[in-house]
């Protein structure tokens, strides 16, 4: 340890973190120009070679170029990952029927059978057919 000193080990961690967040950048990078859609096959198979040929110009290039789109690619991902996912919540709980609208309980829906039973509407039969539905 004595020929290492502590300033040493400083700048080589400071380089190791900025090597990984580069990595991640490039990455990053390669990820977008997959997923964009307004650029053709080859269009995207530049920017590919560009950024493996010469990574340091070729992402500090794409992302002054396409950074703003970048980032509403990114944007509309999310909102679309955040309503899959509440979508999925409510299916899951219960909490909506077919078209996303919300469910009555089934005691309201209960009583809603009942008054069209009273009024006539809908025979025993069908009263106790979509009791039946409703409780199963």
């Amino acid at each position: 340890m004595d020929d290492y000193p502590l300033l040493n080990l400083f700048w080589t961690m400071l380089w190791f973190f900025l090597w990984i967040m580069w990595l991640f950048l490039l990455f990053r990078v390669i990820m977008d120009i997959f997923r964009s859609d307004d650029l053709g096959g080859w269009a995207k198979a530049g920017w590919l070679i560009v950024t493996l040929v010469l990574p340091f110009v070729g992402v500090l290039v794409y992302v002054i170029a396409r950074g703003k789109s970048m980032g509403t690619r990114d944007a509309k991902d999310a909102k679309e990952r955040d309503a899959a996912f509440k979508a999925y919540v409510r299916d899951a709980a219960g909490t909506s029927d077919a078209h996303g609208s919300p469910k009555g309980s089934h005691v309201e829906d209960l009583s809603k059978l009942a008054d069209l039973k009273d009024k006539g509407a809908i025979t025993e039969e069908e009263y106790q057919r979509a009791k039946t539905k409703l409780l199963v």
